[in-house]
C-alpha cells in the first residue's frame, strides 16, 4: 500500500458516562474494530474476555458497554484520527495524529482517579500529545496489550496485571 495514498483512520466516541472512576485508553481501533464500529472487535483481543474475567461483562457488544459504564469503567482512544495503514501501531504515521479532546473529556468526568493505557503506544502518544495539566494527579497505569499481536506474554499473564492494576477500582467503590 502506497503510504502517501492512506487513508485517515477515525476513531470512535468514548464509552463512558458521567460518574466514570477509571479510564482504559488505547490508542486507535484497528481494521477490524472499524470495520464493526465497535472497540476491540478482533476476535483474538483479549479486551473483552479480560472485562468478562474482572467484572462479569458479557453479551452483545452493546451490552458489554452498557455493563462495562455500570462499573464506572470509561473506554476511548488516545487518538481521534491518524493514518494508520493496517492495525499495528506500530504503523501510525505520527505526522497525521490527532489527540482526542482530553481537557473537555476530564471536565466532563471528574471522577477519573486512574488512567489504565491498553498497550504502550497509547501510553506513549498520550504523554507525548496530553499537557499533564489536563490529568493534574490523576493515576497512570501502563497495561499489557491486549491485542493478538502482543503474543509474548500468555492471556492469563495480561489477566493477572490487569486485575491487579484495576484492583484500584474495587477498593474505592
Amino acid at each position: 500500500m502506497n503510504l502517501a495514498r492512506a487513508p485517515t483512520s477515525t476513531g470512535f466516541p468514548a464509552v463512558a458516562r458521567r460518574d466514570a472512576r477509571v479510564l482504559v485508553l488505547g490508542s486507535l481501533p484497528g481494521q477490524k474494530s472499524l470495520l464493526e464500529q465497535q472497540y476491540y472487535a478482533h476476535p483474538q483481543n483479549g479486551f473483552w474476555p479480560i472485562m468478562r474475567e474482572l467484572f462479569g461483562v458479557d453479551g452483545t457488544y452493546s451490552e458489554r458497554c452498557e455493563q462495562l459504564v455500570k462499573c464506572r469503567i470509561a473506554l476511548w482512544d488516545v487518538l481521534a484520527a491518524s493514518v494508520r495503514p493496517g492495525s499495528m501501531d506500530a504503523d501510525i504515521r505520527l505526522k497525521t495524529v490527532i489527540a482526542n479532546d482530553f481537557g473537555r473529556f476530564f471536565d466532563q468526568h471528574p471522577g477519573i482517579v486512574l488512567i489504565g493505557f491498553n498497550g504502550k503506544k497509547a501510553e506513549q502518544l498520550f504523554h507525548r500529545l496530553v499537557p499533564a495539566s489536563a490529568i493534574g494527579a490523576t493515576r497512570t497505569v501502563g497495561l499489557p496489550s491486549t491485542s493478538p499481536a502482543f503474543a509474548s506474554m500468555s492471556f492469563d499473564a495480561k489477566l493477572n496485571t490487569w486485575r491487579t492494576s484495576l484492583a484500584l477500582l474495587r477498593r474505592d467503590e
